[in-house]
Order: C-alpha cells, then sequence, then structure tokens
C-alpha cells in the first residue's frame, strides 16, 4: 500500500515514513494462483488473535501449506501498519504445536524499537512497560502474546490490536470454526437503517468498540444504497412474529423478529418489498454498505475476496472510487480486493495494482505490477489492454490440446 506515484490525491502522505500510502489495492491473477490465500492470511491473522487465548488449548488451527515435505514447518506472518502516524510491525511464526517467536515492534521517532518479543515461552517487554508482565501468566504454547498483552490495556499494544481488529474481511475462505462463528455478517447493515442513536456512543454489534450510526450515519448509508440506482427510496426496519405453526391461540405472545424491507417506488407510490424477495444484486449491495461506511468512518480496512463475483463493474468502479476520493474517504481507509475483471484496472493507478503466480512447487508468488519483471511500467500505460495481451503474465495458460484429443476431435 506504499506509493510509487505520490504525486496525485489518492496517494496519502505518511510524513514518518517519508512515504504516501494507498487506500485501494487490487490483486489479480489465474484461477487457483493463490488470490484469496493472500486475503485469508490476514484474516486468520486476525481472528488468532482474538481466538488464541480461549479456543487453543488442544492445538493451534493452522492450515499448513499443502505441497510440502515438512507440514510442520513453521508458519510466518508479518504485518506493518501505521497507528496514529507511528509505524508498527508485528512478526509471527508457529506451526499446529506451538508459537516459536513473536514480535511487536514500533517505530517512533523512524527507530526500531520493541515493544514485547517472544521465544517459545519466554516474553521480553520494553522497558517501562511492566503492566504487561500479567500476559506471562496468560502465556502457554500455543498461546498468541499479543492475544494475552491486550487484556492489560497498555497504550501502544491497544492501538495496534484495535487497529488489527478492525480490518473487515469478505468473501475469503473459511478454514477455522471460531472465524466462521465470529466474522461480521452482511446483515450487520440492518443496524446503519435501525433508530439512529444521536451520541453515537453504542457499540456496533459484530464490530468490535466500533460505534454504532448516529442520524448522519443513516443519511450516508441511505445515499449509498441508492447509488446503485434500484429504485429504492428508504428502509423499513420494524417487528414481525414468528410464525409457529401448530401454537394454540391461548398460547403467550409470538415471538418477534426485526424484519428488512426496502421501499421502491412505483410510479406515484412507494411499496415496501421483503429483503428475501429483493434480486441477489441489491441484496449484495445492501450487504456492503455496513463494511464500507464502517470502515470510512473509522479509517479501518476492508479486504474483499472476488469482487467481481459479487458486484456489477459500474458498482465495483464506484466502490473503489469511494475509497480513492479523499473527500469520501477523509479518515484514509483502505479496499484490498481480488479480481478477474480487467475493466476495473482502468479505474487504477499502476501502483495500485498486484500480481499473483504459481509457481513449480504449488506456491504463490506477489508481485507489484509497478515494478513487473524489474522493469518500471509507465505510468501512461493502458493496463488492461496490456494486461488482456499477457504483458504482465497472470493469465490463464490455457492449452485445450487434451480436451480436444479427448472429444476424438484430433489424434
Amino acid at each position: 500500500m506504499v506509493a510509487v506515484d505520490r504525486d496525485r490525491a489518492e496517494a496519502r502522505p505518511a510524513p514518518n515514513l517519508n512515504a504516501s500510502l494507498l487506500t485501494v489495492s487490487a490483486i489479480y491473477g489465474p484461477n487457483a494462483s493463490g488470490k484469496s490465500n493472500i486475503i485469508a492470511a490476514l484474516g486468520w491473522l486476525q481472528f488468532a488473535v482474538l481466538d488464541s487465548l480461549r479456543f487453543w488449548e488442544d492445538g493451534i488451527p493452522l492450515e499448513p501449506f499443502a505441497f510440502t515435505d515438512d507440514p510442520d514447518r513453521p508458519a510466518e506472518f508479518t504485518i506493518e501498519s501505521v497507528v496514529g502516524g507511528v509505524r508498527f510491525e508485528y512478526v509471527l511464526e508457529l506451526n499446529r504445536d506451538r508459537v516459536h517467536y513473536e514480535g511487536l515492534f514500533h517505530y517512533p521517532e523512524r527507530k526500531r524499537r520493541r515493544i514485547f518479543e517472544r521465544e517459545g515461552n519466554e516474553l521480553t517487554l520494553q522497558r517501562g512497560l511492566g503492566q504487561l508482565s500479567g500476559a506471562r501468566e496468560l502465556l502457554t504454547s500455543t498461546t498468541l502474546a499479543l492475544s494475552a498483552a491486550r487484556r492489560f490495556n497498555e497504550p501502544h499494544v491497544s492501538g495496534f490490536t484495535r487497529d488489527l481488529l478492525n480490518t473487515q474481511v469478505l468473501g475469503a475462505p473459511v478454514t477455522s470454526s471460531h472465524w466462521r462463528r465470529r466474522r461480521p455478517r452482511f446483515a450487520q447493515t440492518r443496524h446503519w437503517f435501525e433508530d439512529p442513536v444521536d451520541d453515537g456512543q453504542t457499540p456496533l454489534p459484530g464490530f468490535g468498540d466500533l460505534l454504532s450510526p448516529t442520524q448522519e450515519d443513516r443519511t450516508r448509508a441511505l445515499a449509498l444504497l441508492r447509488i446503485a440506482d434500484l429504485g429504492i427510496d428508504d428502509v423499513l426496519i420494524d417487528d414481525e412474529p414468528i410464525d409457529l405453526q401448530g401454537v394454540e391461540r391461548d398460547s403467550p405472545p409470538p415471538r418477534m423478529r426485526r424484519r428488512v424491507r426496502l421501499v421502491h417506488r412505483s410510479g406515484h407510490e412507494r411499496l415496501p418489498l421483503d429483503f428475501s424477495a429483493e434480486s441477489e444484486g441489491t441484496r449484495t449491495w445492501f450487504a456492503l454498505i455496513a463494511p464500507v461506511l464502517t470502515a470510512l468512518k473509522n479509517g479501518s480496512r476492508v479486504l474483499f475476496d472476488e469482487l467481481d463475483a459479487s458486484l456489477h463493474p459500474t458498482l465495483s468502479a464506484q466502490l473503489i472510487r469511494l475509497f480513492q476520493d479523499p473527500v469520501t474517504n477523509p479518515e484514509g481507509a483502505q479496499l484490498i480486493f481480488t479480481s478477474h475483471d480487467t475493466s476495473l484496472l482502468g479505474q487504477l493507478n499502476r501502483d495500485e495494482v498486484w500480481l499473483t503466480e504459481k509457481l513449480d512447487d504449488g506456491s504463490t508468488r506477489l508481485g507489484a505490477l509497478a515494478e513487473f519483471a524489474g522493469e518500471r511500467v509507465r505510468k501512461s500505460q493502458n493496463l488492461e489492454k496490456a494486461y488482456l495481451h499477457g504483458r504482465f503474465g497472470a493469465l490463464p495458460d490455457v492449452d485445450r490440446t487434451e480436451m480436444l484429443r479427448a472429444l476424438g476431435l484430433i489424434g
């Protein structure tokens, strides 16, 4: 997310890094080249921090690389982020049996300083952070030190973990039962249309410590819904009884559930339509409102696997522009997505595109298009045309010979 071309509004200056950061990155590549794994890896790391202290007593739910002779070889995760203008770095090495190494560092005044570092079960803390010493008592061979340390409300640890956990991962494959249970559901958009909380101090269900929408937020959510030109005027949310067959008339009052209806324009009338009757495209766009507006409001991240499989190209382009434009994205929220839709390359700069390639050993190589094969891609180059002509690789290698032979069409 570091800009190559810094002389444009989409590149946000980060003075402490002497660099500018991007708000959009797209990952392209053939099927099975590993695009989804890039999204899934960050999602796994996020929920590892949430779950390890409570759910990892019987082992670490890590899915090892399938094409290896050593399934117990440690996997390494590294994430760097800017929180409050300061660069943070978190490194984790572990296999399914134990955590081998873990470290959290920050760069005040651009110098690397340790917050904590862990070798096996030995935890070393930065001088002056004695309030984290209680994390040692919570540490086991399968517990992340970051999971333990976040319990003690130390500002450096809290700021970094809050930034990590507020990342929303959508559409990536689920490999953990806890991840499946915990990941934010698209239905959270409903809360943006509930009766607003004027002070905005109530936590938003399903989104950690993010705050509930205000009346202004509801207005923005409705505006985003209308961008799709779906003929929708408003959203109604009320209660309806749960229909329980065979319940006697003198039974207690029926249980109620929340109902979402979208109000459509029809001539001079406004007709509410039950959400279940809406088209798949409408439901998908509605569901994206909560993750997108939550990120834009708080300056957090949205990771979206296969954006083109869920949205029409026009709506995908609208979504990209929402994150690129400083007017609609003043907090520097970031959108990272995978896609096959080459038409979206027309919305992207050369430093906003990454390419995946599956290597001979089954691993994935992730490379920046801006520095493809050691040759800098021209800023003025038509990315879509060049990509489709195989200029950057990352295209399926289609060989019809075996299929034609199986069909008896060739000898």
